[in-house]
């Protein structure tokens, strides 16, 4: 199976594996994580899928979303694909988790749990074109308006995310710090 996720159940326990296209068109609950970046500024790295994208292309979101490969341990699977979307490595912590299930005007459903990591970065940005077509850090003021004003551009799940990542950065020791 050439890209194989995890399916679990609602407690995120392993029930099988299954063909990543195959679990987004039957809408099978499978393993997920999502990675926010954040720079000595406090902005969030976001990301402007590639068009290419089999859904939500040209669309803003946080700076890597994706799946763990079968075996793989989340926050190895996010350092992977951080690297592999936006070319840079950094220190990845997993700061929470939930589940979501958003229905695309293309048939495809996204049903993850998914693993949302934090980590805070300053240097390059790398984006291999076929993943991101674009980047911008932004401070969460500015993300917050362009939510409300324009929320057309952004992918569905950081929607979702982005007040669980407000109120995480409001309880958050290390920003306060910087």
């Amino acid at each position: 199976m050439e890209h194989g996720i995890i399916l679990v159940n609602e407690n995120d326990e392993e029930i099988g594996i299954a063909e990543k296209m195959d679990a987004h068109r039957k809408a099978l609950l499978h393993r997920a994580f999502s990675i926010f970046i954040f720079n000595s500024k406090n902005e969030m790295l976001l990301q402007q899928r590639a068009i290419s994208k089999y859904h939500s292309g040209g669309l803003w979101t946080n700076a890597c979303c994706s799946h763990p490969k079968p075996g793989e341990e989340n926050k190895a699977g996010a350092a992977r694909r951080l690297f592999e979307e936006m070319g840079f490595t950094a220190e990845l912590t997993k700061i929470f988790h939930f589940t979501y299930k958003h229905e695309f005007e293309n048939g495809l459903t996204e049903f993850e749990f998914d693993h949302v990591f934090a980590g805070f970065y300053d240097g390059q940005v790398y984006p291999n074109e076929y993943e991101a077509s674009d980047y911008c850090f932004m401070n969460m003021d500015g993300i917050e308006v362009s939510l409300l004003s324009h929320p057309k551009k952004f992918s569905a799940w950081f929607h979702i995310a982005f007040p669980m990542i407000k109120k995480w950065l409001q309880n958050s020791e290390k920003l306060q710090a910087i």
